[in-house]
């Protein structure tokens, strides 16, 4: 099938190339479920949506397609790949294997000034939950868990990480806003930095697992009130 109804994206901001703005916002998107699995989405009506020409929008679906995000379709543009239970399961059993120790690694040996920098996007998501606003949601979790992580001083684990995040696509997040379990994985995070700011590594660890395991929950909720 063929997507037509308008997508909620963001505005190109000069500061970024039209392509890796697009590329980004387009992320965001197919993880917050706001391009549809099976659906086909041309370049063209993108472009008219981002409001930019075709070119940069082409360029970062090919991005999306190494990813594994997307597929390209022959004379009609780029469908989004399907994720099932047991992808997800998969991932966020992965993710649980770096980033639950890696962030007990942080607790004990993490600069307290970094970590209270991060106060404010913990906030945002929060604020971003209890709007509604979906990409700004997933966009300020990204750069939460991605910026913790990397106090630990490995940028290829958060570089892993990051690339297991654009796969845990999560469809029917907008259900879960409305019931408000959203906001609740939402304050979890500030939660989580409290424990780590107090060096507290094992309940920061016990933390980020309930936190994952949340992820897998919500996903399967949003499953089951979108079949």
């Amino acid at each position: 099938m063929t997507a037509e109804r308008p997508l909620k994206l963001p505005a190109v901001p000069d500061r970024l190339s039209i392509r890796d703005h697009v590329a980004q916002a387009l992320r965001a998107a197919l993880i917050a479920g706001e391009l549809r699995p099976g659906s086909v989405y041309s370049a063209p009506q993108l472009a008219a949506q981002f409001g930019v020409s075709a070119t940069p929008v082409r360029e970062a679906m090919l991005d999306l397609t190494r990813e594994g995000m997307v597929e390209p379709v022959r004379n009609k543009g780029f469908r989004v790949t399907e994720l099932s239970e047991r992808d997800l399961a998969e991932y966020v059993a992965i993710r649980e294997l770096i980033e639950v120790p890696t962030v007990g690694r942080v607790a004990l040996t993490g600069d307290p000034e970094k970590l209270e920098a991060l106060r404010p996007v913990a906030r945002e998501i929060v604020a971003a939950a209890d709007a509604g606003n979906l990409v700004g949601f997933l966009e300020a979790d990204r750069r939460f868990h991605l910026a913790l992580l990397e106090l630990a001083g490995n940028r290829r684990l958060v570089e892993v990480v990051g690339e297991l995040r654009c796969h845990s696509r999560l469809y029917g997040l907008a259900g879960l806003a409305e019931s408000g379990q959203l906001i609740e994985s939402a304050e979890e995070h500030e939660v989580l930095l409290d424990l780590v700011l107090a060096g507290d590594a094992v309940g920061a660890e016990a933390r980020m697992r309930t936190h994952l395991g949340r992820l897998r929950t919500q996903w399967e909720v949003a499953e089951r009130a979108s079949g």
